[in-house]
């Protein structure tokens, strides 16, 4: 398609999003410098926080009959999921800086679909870091309580999360235009993540940890999350409400930010 005979309508879109993702999962498949981290890191954190901290299972009013490999896990999947949107973030940003971005926009009978692409090309990565995490965590003799059901729950959390973290980290990409936006797309992530209820039950948190976590909207998907995998689903009406309600507001940041880039050409 060109700048002067676009296609208009679903076509257009379907296009353009096949074409973005299908270059952006390319890129991570082909790609040990941005394959290995995404496999890495969610490991790493699972080892240390499961294995090093297994005696915070142990502690008085640490009520997880599944155990604390389950406990983590769901925080590690959650926190893959979160940090595989940011990344996509970074590669968004990249592909701005080499001028393949705007190559997109003049090809794109309905921009819509870049986003589009992007997400997907996100959901495609975090799936297959979600299978490997997984497998590892059943070799390591992961408990599971849930039954069918509630794992897809589980699952249904950790792809939410995947893309309002997409749609954040696009918005930023596309109004920074540069991998120097990089730190903006990753702190206020990482800041969100780590005041939620990661090592200890939110019962267990005391002072002003508590407090923050409490409020934290993070906090009902990862007490949620752990519901599930446990077999004892709480407070999933309140995660998945916070959840719609964060990808509806980052569509709309991600879909200015878009806008931002198509006044720039």
């Amino acid at each position: 398609m060109s700048a002067g005979g676009e296609r208009r309508g679903p076509a257009g879109f379907s296009a353009i999003a096949r074409a973005v993702a299908w270059r952006s999962i390319h890129n991570f498949l082909t790609n040990p410098a941005f394959l290995a981290p995404a496999i890495v890191f969610p490991l790493f954190f699972f080892i240390a926080f499961a294995g090093g901290l297994s005696a915070v299972g142990k502690v008085p009013g640490f009520d997880f009959p599944s155990g604390y490999t389950a406990f983590q896990f769901v925080f590690v999947l959650l926190q893959s999921a979160a940090f595989g949107g940011v990344f996509t973030g970074f590669g968004i940003a990249r592909d701005f800086e080499i001028g393949f971005a705007n190559r997109y926009l003049l090809a794109a009978a309905t921009r819509h679909g870049i986003i589009a692409g992007y997400a997907i090309a996100a959901l495609t990565r975090a799936a297959i870091t979600w299978t490997v995490l997984t497998t590892i965590a059943l070799i390591a003799g992961m408990q599971v309580g849930g039954a069918g059901v509630e794992l897809f729950g589980l699952y249904g959390l950790a792809i939410l999360t995947n893309l309002t973290a997409t749609l954040w980290a696009a918005g930023v990409a596309m109004r920074v235009r540069s991998i120097q936006g990089g730190p903006l797309m990753q702190f206020p992530v990482f800041l969100i993540l780590f005041l939620a209820p990661v090592y200890v039950p939110l019962s267990l948190l005391r002072g002003w940890i508590h407090a923050v976590a409490r409020l934290n909207p993070l906090t009902f998907l990862v007490e949620a999350g752990r519901g599930f995998i446990d077999g004892r689903p709480t407070q999933v009406a309140a995660a998945f409400g916070i959840a719609a309600a964060m990808l509806v507001v980052l569509a709309l940041w991600a879909r200015t930010g878009l806008a931002r880039a198509e006044r720039a050409l």
